[in-house]
């Protein structure tokens, strides 16, 4: 059964796509990080990176560019066979074999359905390896590693902390705000100490400060004190040093363990929701691109390798744009976060039903 099912034309096919595919996704990165290197070795120099640490940076940020190539590797991929298959009439020879267009890309699609699951593991390795990257290029003078200053930190329980200084090694913090929103059932706190001190076995102690309560429906107490134990206050000194992580550096669980803290302190968290959902959304379009390039690339039989070269990176740079664009929209709140970032793919997807209902069956 499976051997009528796979037929030999089905082989060649795959085996036309994954060639070109395999040249995209490794060449591309190759570019990008050319063109990275390039416009970042003076600063690179000015913090005097060692060339390990510079060079193993771009190993680390391979999981994240491949995660952005891969739609576009698959477009080229399949814009290149396709039109290859065109040029030299062997879509015509299987149609009239009775064998449908749809039929003869049907290893195509199977194949980007296979580069979107790829995608997905990407989205999952890109954050933690974008961190490390992060660390690489950050430098690592002592001062950096000790101390931070003048910086405001959002924990998963929706506390906010501003933090003038911080000394991690002397686990020390000086002018401390902690902010609790309040809710109906219970009044918001704000909390403020010139000085609080990290103990293992207790947790933060703040000193010499004044503790606000804000009721909802009168005017609010202040309480001052010497010496106060806060136990909700659980963050180490070394969480507090860590910089706000950037959505490349989150995946989705963290991102969404993320956005609901903020969401809890009152942040604005649209960019945030549209940047999340692209790491759904981005995979996805592997298969979309490869419903839209496969008609596309019927369109012309004369145009070679230069007409598959336009095509390709005027879709690809057409939907770059588009991700920003919704990324935009969304961010500020103009539709759903949500919905903005499938609007690349809806539209993508809705000429690609137009495409494919029109290419000759």
């Amino acid at each position: 059964m499976s051997r009528r099912f796979i037929t030999p034309l089905d082989r060649y096919v795959a085996s036309e796509f994954t060639r070109i595919f395999t040249v995209t996704i490794l060449g591309f990165p190759v570019l990008v990080f050319v063109i990275d290197l390039v416009d970042n070795l003076r600063k690179y120099t000015e913090r005097k990176l060692a060339f390990k640490d510079v060079a193993l940076s771009y190993v680390y940020w391979i999981p994240d560019t491949l995660f952005m190539v891969l739609p576009a590797a698959v477009l080229f991929a399949t814009v290149f066979s396709i039109g290859t298959f065109t040029r030299y009439s062997e879509i015509s020879a299987a149609k009239a074999s009775g064998i449908s267009f749809y039929r003869f890309i049907a290893p195509i699609l199977f194949m980007a359905t296979v580069a979107m699951g790829i995608d997905l593991v990407f989205a999952e390795l890109a954050p933690p390896a974008n961190a490390e990257r992060l660390k690489l290029l950050a430098g690592n003078g002592q001062d950096r590693n000790n101390n931070r200053y003048n910086f405001a930190f959002a924990s998963e329980t929706g506390r906010v902390y501003r933090i003038y200084t911080l000394d991690v090694k002397q686990r020390l913090v000086e002018n401390v705000e902690i902010e609790e929103r309040g809710s109906v059932k219970r009044p918001g706190l704000l909390v403020a100490a010139k000085t609080a001190t990290w103990y293992n076995n207790r947790g933060w102690v703040l000193k010499s400060g004044l503790v606000h309560v804000i009721p909802n429906d009168s005017t609010d107490r202040a309480v001052a004190f010497d010496s106060l134990l806060d136990r909700h206050f659980t963050e180490k000194p070394q969480d507090l040093q860590a910089t706000e992580r950037q959505p490349s550096e989150m995946n989705f669980a963290d991102l969404t363990r993320f956005i609901t803290a903020l969401e809890r302190s009152g942040a604005d968290v649209n960019l945030l929701r549209v940047e999340r959902m692209l790491k759904l959304a981005i995979p996805v379009s592997c298969l979309i691109i490869a419903l839209f390039g496969a008609p596309l690339a019927t369109s012309s039989q004369r145009g070679g390798a230069a007409y598959g070269i336009a095509i390709s990176l005027a879709t690809t740079i057409l939907f770059l744009v588009l991700i920003q664009l919704t990324k935009a929209i969304g961010g500020k709140g103009l539709m759903p976060p949500d919905l903005a970032a499938w609007v690349p793919n809806i539209a993508c997807g809705l000429l690609a039903l137009v495409l494919l209902a029109r290419v000759r069956t």
